[in-house]
């Protein structure tokens, strides 16, 4: 469904609120085929709670919640002070993707985030997720300079030789 630019214009961006964590599940469920209740209902109460400034948004077309954007303010890992955003999830509802609703809540954080001070934005993909990747190359994200690392072990033994592998 492509929107023309009055359509775009109509997209509104709030504050994410409490309330409107079972819309996000709806549309997170939607997206991916399986419901994450527990993993979004503990996300928006940190950034709700932890966050002073709210970095966290909603979309709505025609009183129609049509999106969310969940992310926080962060100020270094790993022994780096380096102040940026973290974007934790994004999503769309299917019915209204590639109709300017997510460069809406990008557009919209970054404001925010501009206002704290912070210059930067980081998030992770699914390597195979082409259409986010796709979706967030077109936003100009690029990928980071450092490389995200994961170990996994045997459930049976955490102690196998790890160097050895």
């Amino acid at each position: 469904m492509k929107q023309s630019l009055e359509q775009q214009r109509s997209i509104v961006v709030r504050r994410l609120r409490p309330e409107d964590l079972e819309r996000v599940v709806r549309i997170d469920a939607k997206i991916l085929g399986r419901e994450r209740a527990q993993y979004f209902q503990s996300v928006l109460e940190r950034n709700l709670r932890d966050t002073g400034v709210q970095v966290s948004l909603a979309a709505e077309q025609d009183g129609a919640f049509v999106g969310y954007l969940l992310a926080r303010a962060w100020y270094g890992e790993f022994g780096i002070v380096e102040p940026y955003a973290v974007l934790e999830a994004i999503g769309v509802h299917p019915d209204f993707q590639r109709c300017g609703v997510g460069a809406a809540l990008l557009e919209q954080l970054v404001l925010n985030l501009n206002a704290l001070g912070l210059r930067r934005v980081r998030t992770e993909v699914e390597w195979r997720d082409r259409e986010l990747m796709n979706f967030f190359h077109r936003a100009g994200f690029a990928p980071a300079s450092r490389l995200c690392l994961d170990l996994a072990w045997p459930a049976h033994d955490p102690r196998t030789s790890l160097v050895e592998r």
